[in-house]
């Protein structure tokens, strides 16, 4: 049973060292308390529940890695100079 539960939403950028590939994705993160004080954080995008972008560690493009994480908005600021 859940005591407290905060929802805040974070964007990260991402891009894979090995093959270049750039994404970002934005999160829901449900923080929750449950009655033995035990903290959880559940990561959502698009409604669905996903592992935490902070443990990802393979490229969706190559399935290769490593991966590293930026703020938003540097993958796509880079775009016009990697065509």
């Amino acid at each position: 049973m859940e005591r407290d539960t905060e929802t805040v939403h974070e964007a990260y950028a991402f891009v894979c060292l090995h093959c270049g590939h750039g994404w970002e994705e934005e999160y829901e993160i449900r923080h929750t308390t449950d009655l033995a004080g035990h903290r959880r954080a559940d990561y959502f995008t698009r409604g669905v529940r996903v592992a935490s972008p902070l443990t990802r560690a393979d490229c969706p493009s190559c399935n290769r890695g490593p991966i590293r994480i930026l703020r938003p908005g540097r993958v796509n600021s880079t775009r016009p100079y990697l065509a």
